[in-house]
């Protein structure tokens, strides 16, 4: 390793998870019609072949995968922000018929814990105190 190597920072930029998913209808119903997000883009290899494609919202990117060898369903992703009495009365109020979360107080930080139809879950966090 050279003197100029050894000096450069490590940065860490970002964390995506990927997410298995196994119905691309279910999960659009779920990641878009439900939670807001938006299809930033879409890759298969061929006719016939599982879809990798991201899905974003704000700052959250999540990689959702038919592959199999990619992710194992049951996960569980924390996502800070703030605004989350605004999201909750948002997600509430899209009258999704599969899920009706609550806002919980978690002592030091409000939670709103959802489930997607592939029984992986996103925990919306928000810290209330430091």
């Amino acid at each position: 390793m050279t003197g100029e190597q050894a000096s450069e920072a490590i940065v860490f930029t970002e964390t995506v998870p990927i997410i298995r998913i196994f119905d691309i209808a279910k999960a659009h119903e779920f990641y878009l019609g439900f939670l807001g997000c938006k299809v930033d883009w879409e890759h298969r290899y061929g006719d016939n072949f599982p879809l990798y494609t991201q899905v974003s919202r704000g700052k959250i990117r999540l990689h959702l995968s038919e592959h199999a060898g990619d992710a194992s369903p049951g996960s569980c992703t924390v996502v800070y922000m703030q605004g989350i009495a605004a999201f909750h009365a948002e997600l509430i109020a899209t009258n999704y018929r599969y899920m009706k979360p609550g806002l919980e107080d978690q002592g030091g930080r409000l939670e709103v814990q959802v489930t997607d139809p592939f029984s992986n879950r996103l925990r919306f966090m928000q810290l209330t105190s430091t």
